[in-house]
């Protein structure tokens, strides 16, 4: 079993209470938008670390990761980038890359909107962490726990870190 802390839109900053609800997970996942090279730095000593990058992120986070993620965990096949709309609204490039590699969890940030919503047109489970920086749109800062076990994704969390403007 490998659980996973997902977040996404940090615009350069950690909340502290980040890693109180990240210390029991085996990898961290970031959805992009990591604002600077100390949240990339403080996650990956943290713990294992994958991120993709944003479309706020300089060349310094863009040679230390990828536009876009295609990658196994346990028996999960996982695609990950930035900006990837939402079932129903899913960009072109984004529908191909569902019909091209039938992910079997797709995540994505940018909206700011934590969305969690299983995508029967593409047969894949959809995710969206939301926010968890000071920029932004949103108003509660929001992180994604769940675990994977083997073909099973579940034990998912929804974790509320606070209003944006109290942190």
């Amino acid at each position: 079993m490998t659980h996973v802390g997902l977040l996404s839109d940090t615009h350069g900053y950690l909340d502290p209470l980040i890693f109180k609800y990240f210390k029991d997970v085996d990898e961290i996942w970031h959805a992009g938008d990591l604002g600077n090279l100390s949240v990339f730095n403080q996650l990956k000593i943290f713990k294992p670390l994958k991120a993709v990058y944003g479309n706020i992120d300089d060349q310094k986070i863009r040679v230390l990761t990828e536009e876009r993620l295609l990658f196994d965990c346990e028996q999960i096949r996982i695609l990950m980038t930035h900006i990837g709309g939402r079932p129903g609204k899913y960009p072109k490039v984004i529908r191909d890359q569902l019909i091209e590699f039938k992910p079997h969890l797709f995540i994505c940030g940018h909206s700011h909107i934590l969305r969690v919503i299983y995508d029967k047109r593409f047969n894949t489970l959809y995710m969206n962490p939301g926010a968890c920086g000071h920029q932004g749109s949103h108003e509660i800062c929001t992180l994604i726990r769940f675990s994977i076990d083997g073909e099973w994704i579940g034990k998912a969390e929804i974790i509320e870190l606070g209003k944006r403007g109290s942190l």
